[in-house]
């Protein structure tokens, strides 16, 4: 709604103007600037006054989201560059040349590469490599980079030139298989030397990035390590922000004021099947979206030939038409000759017209084609300068470049350039040309495309590794320093369970929580653990945590709780343990990794659990778990609530019934689904040993460890003699049942709180139909998995090995049937290693909203369709009657 002057409402209306005549001359000498100097003049006179507000005089107003599309840090401003620019330019040569050497010559194997994304980035990296990426030599954390997964040709190519990889390396990229390989972007599982950060899964690097840096300061914060020296620095696509969780902790980042951490965003306008925007500018996009989120934004664009162009621009034009030209326009210009150029770009205003008069064609194609900020080392360093300089907010750094750059016309900016694999061999001449690098023609003969290496001792090399040295070793690095093994806690924290809780009924979500409260006491491993729960901890239990250990957060508690008067109030504070992120499990794992990777990133062993809705963990991250893995993560992952039918009435999307079957396809997740409070106690009292503590020669110990665990109030049983061994991997018996020599018998194999309903029907098997049940719990069906291929693999090698489940199995009469809360699948993992006859129950398709009872039957998992089934398998031995099974589903009211 309008006023009658036709007026839009403005929250200034809700203000009091204590002088509106004084209002109303400064609305006139707007108007007045307008009508005498056009309405560009004006607009421009107006943001100098807001930056002459923000800068000078102090004053706290909204800041704008969009500045002209030019670069932020002025030719004039710009700082001298530390260093040999002719040197770093040799360099920088040399890299391009062996990137693009190493994908092409690989194409021949057809294992592809990609070259683009490198050559518009080189100067973005090679910049930091020689003056602000810290190395681990001197205080072992450095700097983390987050390399942009599609350059690794040029990271490769680096390590190349310092002597860190060989020729043997390069030509086995993407071969790993024989030996000497280099695996295609950054994995640390494979290369663990070198990558310490996974980041090809586009949208992770940013979020774990952001993470990082927080992370960092909850070291410090905490007196775990000072790391305040650290400087997060993650290199990203204008493309790859269109993935959600790019920006999905944007916010976080200003709110807690992450200025240890900078966003170098390539915008070379391109994603991998064309434009990135065709019809917008992303670049402006971005800079509204991280001003919006409260980030310091540097944008740099155009290289040192516009600074002539400027000059010229007297009426605003010039940045007037770089506004409004989309993407794809520019992309166009880069493939075009000057008078299209002419016509195109300039020829639509006036006096854009008269400016190009002045311009001859050369200059015109050198802006154009090769001029942006992103290619000039000078206006990349003060960028970064700027970036690392600026306090209170962390910063991105939005840099133009061209993909393709220095590859040729057939590269530059071409929609088609992301699945380009190679050069032919004349384009490889025109680019040593260009680079001037001193290869002969010669060296082509074979037509094979050499490497190029000015030598081991050559001033090139020697300054690369001077500069290196400077800053603290090499870069990208990763370093696993050499820690004791952590004392292994009290054993009263874990012996408490193998006495049961009596009378008491305990989920085993609770049990876990206890476990957990009574470790964090310990005084030797207790300030290692880092509690993370996405916005539940009142659902699983853990509110009591709250007042002892403190949510953590890095302006402590500037108010005055509400629930300040009760035993277990909301006590936040800057040196709190808890990670309580609010609801974002995306967030929560990106917690996780950064605290189950600190033991090599800052040589610190943290013991990170992150509990959660398990239907809301791997479901939702499970490509986080993978990085997780990747990035040789250690910890304890729980899935609470866990189960189809535990969660009553919560319905559909809170019924996980296939968790653990999507755990087990990650190699690096050892899956427990523990039925009882003392197997919880044992199985974390395993990990703590293999993850943290003295593992054994066999024995992966940069493994994670998944628990799921339930919110079903249960009484729990004593710790059966002689079981650790069964629970540790994965199946013992957990009791025998009763009966007649000569009854027919079974087997019912069971997991979490499916063995309450085993236990049932063991009951009813034995009292209504003369049926002898004997019950084993299945702690995790996955680790039988992998222990039965692990046998079969050995068997292979001419090795003999009899798999776990079936020595367990041995000897025990009768059939199985295997059931759990879980989609068949997940007994089923096991079913080809059992030699008796093998069936299994499990609550297969969506969940449903209603009473656990009600639900149980409706999968036919509950304690009398275990009864039924089990009489269905002896039915078909011939051990019972047919009959039995119809009786029986008449009996329970099937």
């Amino acid at each position: 709604m309008t006023d009658p002057v036709g007026k839009l409402p403005s929250e200034l209306d809700q203000l009091p103007d204590r002088d509106t005549e004084e209002t109303a001359e400064w609305a006139a000498s707007l108007d007045a600037v307008t009508k005498a100097a056009g309405p560009h003049r004006a607009a421009y006179l107006m943001r100098r006054t807001l930056q002459h507000a923000e800068g000078v005089s102090g004053l706290d107003l909204p800041k704008l989201l969009e500045t002209d599309y030019v670069n932020t840090i002025p030719t004039a401003a710009e700082p001298a560059v530390d260093g040999d620019e002719a040197m770093e330019q040799r360099i920088t040569a040399w890299n391009r040349w062996n990137a693009a050497a190493m994908v092409t010559r690989g194409a021949k194997h057809g294992v592809g590469g990609h070259i683009a994304t490198f050559a518009s980035a080189a100067w973005l990296y090679e910049t930091g490599f020689n003056h602000f990426f810290r190395g681990k030599e001197q205080d072992g954390s450095g700097d983390q980079l987050y390399i942009q997964g599609h350059a690794s040709p040029g990271i490769y190519a680096r390590a190349f030139l310092d002597g860190r990889l060989t020729e043997a390396h390069l030509d086995n990229f993407r071969q790993e298989s024989g030996g000497n390989g280099l695996p295609s972007y950054p994995h640390p599982r494979r290369l663990p030397w070198l990558w310490e950060f996974p980041t090809v899964s586009m949208g992770l690097g940013p979020l774990s990035a952001i993470y990082q840096a927080r992370f960092n300061r909850y070291l410090t914060n905490r007196g775990i390590k000072d790391v305040s020296a650290s400087h997060v620095w993650a290199f990203l696509g204008d493309g790859e922000m269109d993935e959600p969780e790019s920006t999905a902790a944007l916010a976080l980042a200003a709110r807690e004021g992450l200025d240890n951490l900078t966003f170098v965003i390539n915008c070379n306008l391109q994603r991998l099947d064309g434009p990135v925007r065709a019809n917008f500018k992303i670049v402006q996009e971005l800079e509204a979206q991280f001003r919006g989120a409260g980030w310091n934004v540097v944008k740099s664009l155009w290289g040192n030939a516009w600074d002539e162009l400027f000059q010229l621009d007297t009426t605003g034009a010039l940045v007037r038409r770089l506004r409004e030209v989309p993407d794809a326009q520019v992309q166009t210009y880069q493939t075009r000759d000057a008078a299209y150029i002419r016509e195109d770009f300039f020829g639509k205003d006036p006096a854009l017209v008269e400016m190009a008069k002045l311009l001859s064609d050369d200059k015109i194609l050198e802006c154009f084609h090769l001029s942006r900020g992103g290619h000039e080392p000078r206006k990349v360093y003060a960028a970064y300068k700027a970036a690392v300089e600026h306090k209170g907010a962390p910063t991105v750094i939005l840099a133009q470049t061209v993909k393709g750059y220095t590859l040729g016309e057939g590269f530059a900016s071409k929609n088609a350039n992301h699945q380009m694999k190679k050069l032919t061999v004349d384009e490889f001449r025109t680019m040593r040309d260009l680079l001037g690098l001193p290869i002969s023609d010669a060296a082509f003969a074979d037509g094979q495309v050499p490497y190029g290496h000015p030598g081991a001792d050559s001033p090139e090399v020697r300054y690369l590794q001077e500069r290196r040295a400077a800053l603290g070793g090499p870069a990208p690095a990763r370093r696993v320093h050499p820690l004791a093994p952590l004392p292994a806690p009290a054993e009263k924290a874990f012996a408490a369970f193998d006495k049961g809780s009596g009378k008491q009924a305990l989920a085993t979500t609770m049990a876990f929580v206890r476990l957990v409260k009574d470790l964090i006491r310990d005084k030797d491993t207790g300030k290692r653990w880092v509690p993370i729960v996405p916005d539940e901890a009142r659902t699983f239990g853990m509110e009591s945590l709250f007042p002892s250990l403190g949510i953590y957060s890095p302006k402590g508690q500037t108010y005055e709780p509400v629930d300040r008067d009760q035993l277990m109030y909301y006590r936040e504070a800057k040196d709190g343990q808890i990670l309580n992120e609010g609801i974002t499990e995306a967030g929560s794992m990106a917690d996780f990794i950064a605290a189950s990777t600190t033991y090599s990133t800052h040589g610190e062993t943290m013991i990170p659990f992150y509990i959660f809705y398990s239907m809301f963990g791997w479901q939702r991250t499970a490509d986080q778990m993978w990085q997780l893995g990747d990035q040789l993560g250690k910890g304890f992952l729980v899935g609470a609530t866990a189960g189809r039918t535990t969660l009553t009435g919560e319905g559909l999307q809170h019924a996980d019934g296939h968790s653990p079957m999507i755990a087990a396809t990650n190699p690096a997740a050892l899956t427990y689904d523990p039925a009882f409070a003392y197997e919880i106690a044992a199985i974390v009292k395993d990990g703590l040993r293999r993850m943290y503590g003295e593992a054994r020669p066999d024995e992966d110990s940069e493994v994670f460890y998944y628990l799921t665990v339930y919110n079903e109030p249960m009484v729990q049983p004593a710790k059966p003699e002689g079981v650790d061994e069964g629970i540790v991997r994965g199946l013992y018996r957990f009791n025998e049942g009763e009966g007649a020599a000569d009854n027919p018998r079974i087997q019912l194999l069971a997991s979490g709180t499916a063995i309450h309903w085993a236990l049932q029907a063991q009951q009813l098997l034995a009292s209504d139909w003369g049926v002898t049940a004997d019950v084993w719990s299945a702690t995790s069906w996955t680790e039988l998995r992998r222990d039965a291929l692990e046998a079969d693999a050995a068997l292979l090698r001419g090795e003999s090995r009899v798999p776990y489940v079936r020595q367990a199995l041995e000897g025990a009469q009768g059939p199985v049937l295997a059931v759990s809360d879980y989609m068949r699948q997940v007994p089923d993992q096991i079913a080809q290693w059992v030699e008796q006859d093998w069936s299994s129950l499990g609550a297969d398709g969506f969940g449903l909203s209603d009473t656990r009872e009600a639900a149980r039957r409706h999968f036919g998992v509950d304690a009398q369709s275990v009864v039924v089934a089990a009489l269905a398998q002896l039915a078909r031995r011939g051990e019972v009657p047919a009959s039995a099974v119809k009786d029986a589903r008449e009996r329970y009211g099937f």
